[in-house]
């Protein structure tokens, strides 16, 4: 039996109690939105509102007499350090796509149903429209809505292990706490989820980048060129896409496979299943290192010995739809795309009978 994907709809165990609001940073138009759904979800609906601790530091909000009672109701978090991916019911983003890829980013298990609201620049994976919130936010509190489950990559980084300068309390030169970091001897392994794309690139170097692709513990190409795209269906349409591959539909079970200007004619980017395990790493004979980034965040180099292992996650994100997964895929094609938007041929004219 196929599934059809309109038959996807949210369906809550129990009424959800804790929302997580994600603001995107720097933004002023973002302020007001904010503060009217901040408003109407602690004093319209009871709920407890969860929002990262830097976004209430922004002067326009410390300083707001008005929204301050408001301010003191909610629990604040901070990235890297607060975990909380078992107090949240669901999650509201306000900005582009990128405040969407940031909230895969925090729930590195199971991820709660996102909405997400398009206030940003483009708005891909952002179907709602904030005028009137109030009414959506309803419907999906009261279940009433349809889901797209965008799969995720299970990302293994496995480094050899190299005599670095010691840093105090385990946190890295640049700051950042790696994610989900463990030990073994003589290896260091990190893992991540990813709801966009893996990138492997020649970093700053002059020279191609030279790295060999496993799928399932057989070689299956070398890449030569900028480097290699490895994305879900939802990636499709981002960095994969102006690399020249094919759009796919979030329902469909894949992975994606893109060079980066390859020096060669015949590499085209290719679909291989969901659950293949493939596996990355620097040719013997590499001149250069390379450089990889996991949704164009913490990037970090790959050297000889080092290897990345791909798979697709067993912890989707449920996006929340304005209307359905294929209606809502399409209006994006067409509204932030202008997918196969071309001035229409005329008709020949018909000719009156003399």
């Amino acid at each position: 039996h196929i599934q059809d994907p309109a038959s996807q709809r949210l369906t809550w165990n129990k009424p959800p109690k804790s929302v997580l609001v994600i603001k995107k940073i720097r933004d002023a138009s973002l302020l007001q939105p904010f503060k009217e759904l901040c408003v109407y979800l602690t004093e319209e609906n009871n709920m407890i509102v969860y929002v990262e601790k830097k976004v209430l530091e922004d002067p326009a909000i410390a300083n707001d007499e008005y929204f301050g009672p408001v301010k003191k109701k909610f629990c604040t978090f901070r990235e890297d350090y607060d975990d909380i991916s078992n107090q949240i019911d669901f999650i509201i983003c306000l900005g582009g796509d990128g405040t969407l890829l940031y909230a895969s980013s925090l729930f590195q298990g199971s991820v709660p149903p996102v909405m997400a609201f398009h206030l940003g620049s483009l708005g891909f994976l952002t179907p709602f429209n904030f005028e009137n919130f109030q009414s959506q936010v309803t419907q999906v509190i009261e279940g009433n809505a349809a889901l797209v489950l965008r799969s995720r990559l299970k990302v293994k980084v496995v480094k050899e292990h190299r005599e670095k300068t010691p840093v105090q309390n385990g946190i890295e030169e640049n700051g950042v706490v790696p994610a989900n970091l463990e030990k073994e001897v003589g290896k260091q392994i990190m893992q991540y989820q990813v709801l966009n794309e893996v990138v492997v690139d020649r970093g700053p170097s002059s020279y191609l980048s030279n790295v060999d692709v496993f799928l399932d513990g057989h070689l299956i190409t070398t890449v030569q060129g900028d480097g290699v795209i490895v994305s879900t269906p939802t990636g499709s349409t981002a960095y994969a896409a102006a690399a020249g591959a094919s759009m796919i539909h979030p329902n469909v079970p894949a992975i994606m496979i893109t060079p980066i200007c390859p020096h060669s004619l015949s590499f085209r980017p290719i679909v291989v299943p969901a659950g293949v395990e493939l596996k990355i790493m620097l040719s013997p004979d590499a001149r250069n290192t390379a450089w990889v980034s996991f949704d164009g965040r913490k990037r970090q180099e790959i050297c000889h010995g080092d290897s990345i292992s791909i798979t697709t996650s067993c912890y989707p994100l449920p996006s929340i739809c304005f209307r359905d997964p294929v209606s809502d895929w399409f209006e994006s094609l067409a509204e932030c795309l202008h997918w196969n938007v071309r001035k229409k041929q005329n008709n020949f004219a018909v000719e009156e009978e003399e």
